[in-house]
C-alpha cells in the first residue's frame, strides 16, 4: 500500500547531496493551478496518484513516485523515487509536461529546482481530514482541466465519508489509541497531532492517546505508560514490519492496557494514511476493528 507520505519520510534517510542539473531555459508560471498540456503528467504522492485515476484521467500519466502504487495500473508507469527523496533529473529524465506533487515533497532543494524549470510544478495540499481530502481532489481535477468530474467525486466522496463518520456517533467510550511508526532499537516511534495517524484515528471514532507533540517522535517508558492506550496501531508496508512479540515484549507498552489485552491492529500503510478516495472504507475497516459490533451502518 501507498505509504503514507509523512510517515515514509519518518523513517527516511536525510538525502545530504542535491544531483546537479542544467539551467533550466524558462521559469515555471509563479502559483500555477491548470497545465497547459496535460499529456505527459508526473504524478508525486501515492493518494494524487489514486485521485487522478478515480477520475478517469490514468491516460494522462507518464510517471509515478514508489508511493504510488496503487490502483494496479499505476506499476505499469515510470517510477521517479521516493516522493521525500526526488532526484530533478530523475524527475525530468522523463519528459513531463506537468508536475502534480503532494505538499512535503522533497528534499527542498530538488523541489525548488523543479519548479524553477520549464515544466508546470503544482503542488497539492495535504490536509488530513474529511475537509483536507475534498480539497486534495478538486485541486488535482482543477490542474488536469477536468473540474467537473472533480467536483462528482468530490461529492461521492463526502457522502461516503459522513457516512463512514456516523458509523461511530453513539459510541460513548472513545478508545485511546498509539499508532507507532517504528519499534527499532527498542525505542518507540510515536504519531502525535498533525499527522495522518492523528487524523485517521479521529475520524474513526477513537482519541490519540499521545499528547503534548506534534509529527513522529520517540517517547519514553514514562509517557507510554502515561498515555495508557487501549490498542495499538501499526502499518504494513512502511518500513520493518513489527510484530506482536516484539511490540508486546516492550515492558513499558506491556504494562499499559493494550499490552495486557495484547490488542494491536495493522493496516497497509497506503490505505489507512493516504487520505485520498479509499479513506472512507479505511475509517470503516478501522472502526470495525476498533469496535467491532458497536459499529452502526
Amino acid at each position: 500500500m501507498r505509504i503514507s507520505l509523512s510517515l515514509r519520510a519518518a523513517l527516511a534517510p536525510t538525502l545530504g547531496i542535491l544531483l546537479s542539473v542544467a539551467a533550466p531555459s524558462a521559469r515555471a508560471e509563479e502559483g500555477k493551478t491548470v497545465f497547459s498540456d496535460t499529456s505527459r503528467i508526473a504524478s508525486i504522492g501515492g493518494s494524487i496518484t489514486e485521485i487522478v485515476y478515480a477520475l478517469g484521467e490514468g491516460g494522462r500519466l507518464i510517471a509515478r513516485d514508489s508511493t504510488s502504487n496503487f490502483p494496479e495500473e499505476a506499476a505499469k508507469l515510470a517510477d521517479v523515487g521516493y516522493m521525500r527523496a526526488l532526484s530533478p533529473e530523475g524527475v525530468m529524465s522523463v519528459n513531463p509536461t506537468g508536475i502534480l506533487a503532494l505538499h512535503g515533497s522533497g528534499p527542498k532543494e530538488a523541489v525548488d529546482v523543479l519548479k524553477k524549470s520549464s515544466v508546470p510544478f503544482i503542488e497539492v495540499p495535504d490536509h488530513f481530514d474529511h475537509a483536507g481530502i475534498l480539497e486534495k481532489i478538486r485541486v488535482v481535477g482543477k490542474a488536469l482541466g477536468v473540474d467537473a468530474k472533480a467536483e462528482r467525486l468530490a461529492a461521492e466522496t463526502d457522502a461516503k465519508l459522513k457516512a463512514a463518520e456516523r458509523q461511530t456517533a453513539s459510541i460513548k467510550e472513545r478508545k485511546r489509541v498509539l499508532f507507532v511508526l517504528s519499534t527499532q532499537g527498542g525505542k518507540i516511534l510515536a504519531a502525535g497531532s498533525d499527522t495522518a495517524a492523528d487524523g485517521i484515528i479521529k475520524l474513526a471514532g477513537a482519541v490519540n492517546a499521545v499528547e503534548g507533540f506534534s509529527g513522529y517522535k520517540g517517547m519514553t517508558d514514562e509517557a507510554i505508560v502515561t498515555a495508557r492506550p487501549d490498542v495499538v496501531l501499526t502499518m504494513k508496508g512502511g518500513g520493518p514490519p513489527i510484530s506482536e512479540d516484539e511490540l508486546f515484549a516492550n515492558p513499558a507498552i506491556a504494562s499499559t492496557p493494550a499490552g495486557t489485552g495484547r490488542k494491536m491492529i495493522s493496516m497497509w500503510g497506503g490505505y489507512l494514511l493516504g487520505f485520498g478516495p479509499r479513506t472512507a472504507d479505511a475509517i470503516h475497516d478501522l472502526a470495525i476493528s476498533l469496535y467491532g459490533n458497536q459499529v452502526t451502518d
